[in-house]
């Protein structure tokens, strides 16, 4: 058994060794650590072609129409050859599991992508009405899907059935659009004007019922021909405008254009469907509010036969004559009692 003393001798014979290791290598290992005397090999070629596709993807322009798509794609590339890499030449387990992550969540970004540019298939009696109105105005597919998928509905009408008739029918109910057909406005049997495919038909009542409600239609609206129409549950319409800005612009644009379409019409009541389509105004606040007055006047003055024929003669005697759009504002205003 050894004795205290030579216990001693050993415990600082120990210590003076431990001491004189740290002195001689201590500096030289923590060097080692903190800088780079002998720089590594390159890695192999699939690490490079990795972060050659990542800055590919950076530096795609934006103005690109596929530039998010590409963007993923090359993200999804990259991260596949991180994966070969890590997995065949490095064997680095922790770089594998990160790249699969980020693999993983590209490949979804880019599966939603896809999806959202996924071709919209618009019902074959609506197309005629989008490509006409709605497509010149910069309206998705996808948006006029939904405005015409969820509270709306595809009706018929006989030749000779009404689709309003005047001091009757509410104007509260609905907003509609003439699909296929030709309908005929009248007041008190006298003939105003045709309102043809592609054109709404109580576009004027619409309007001026926006601020004022219970009112009737002041016209009697009859289908000339067999006709379709697309018609809206208004409230719920209104509803939905309220909630996007941008299509409730398109159709007070719309809703605009359509009555000065149909104040020419009044003005010149010969005038063909192929002339009515040609017409592609701008809508004015003048032409807006004079068709409004116009039905309004005929329905409230005391003397409304008088009315209807001044306007009846002023129509055939401009009828032959070129038409402007300051002439229908102040014949129709000429109207008002």
């Amino acid at each position: 058994m050894a004795t205290p003393t030579e216990v001693t001798n050993v415990f600082y014979t120990t210590m003076m060794a431990s001491l004189d290791t740290n002195v001689t290598h201590g500096p030289e290992a923590e060097q080692n650590v903190t800088s780079c005397e002998a720089w590594e090999e390159a890695h192999h070629l699939l690490f490079h072609l990795g972060n050659l596709f990542l800055a590919v993807g950076l530096v795609i322009p934006t103005t690109l129409g596929l530039h998010m798509i590409l963007l993923r794609v090359m993200f999804m590339a990259g991260c596949s050859l991180f994966i070969a890499w890590a997995t065949l030449y490095r064997c680095a387990l922790d770089i594998m599991i990160w790249n699969v992550v980020f693999l993983v969540i590209n490949f979804m970004h880019f599966f939603y992508l896809l999806y959202k540019r996924r071709p919209i298939k618009i019902d074959r009696e609506l197309k005629s009405m989008y490509k006409r109105m709605f497509e010149p105005l910069h309206v998705r597919e996808d948006m006029f899907q939904r405005l015409t998928g969820q509270f709306c509905t595809i009706q018929t009408l006989k030749k000779g059935q009404l689709y309003a008739v005047e001091d009757k029918t509410s104007v509260d109910e609905r907003l509609s659009i003439l699909l296929k057909g030709k309908m005929k406005v009248s007041y008190r049997g006298h003939f105003l004007h045709n309102i043809y495919s592609n054109a709404f038909i109580d576009s004027p009542e619409f309007r001026s019922t926006q601020m004022n409600r219970g009112e009737k239609f002041q016209v009697t609206i009859t289908a000339e021909e067999n006709c379709k129409f697309l018609c809206w549950s208004r409230e719920r319409l209104t509803y939905f405008l309220e909630s996007d800005s941008f299509l409730n612009e398109v159709f007070r644009y719309l809703i605009g254009k359509d009555i000065t379409n149909k104040l020419y019409s009044l003005n010149d009541p010969t005038l063909s469907d192929k002339a009515v389509k040609k017409m592609d105004r701008q809508p004015s606040l003048c032409s807006q509010l004079s068709m409004m007055q116009m039905r309004n006047s005929m329905a409230s003055t005391s003397d409304t036969d008088d009315v209807l024929n001044q306007f009846l003669r002023g129509s055939s005697t401009g009828s032959s004559l070129p038409v402007t759009q300051p002439n229908v504002c102040g014949q129709a205003y000429q109207l008002v009692p």
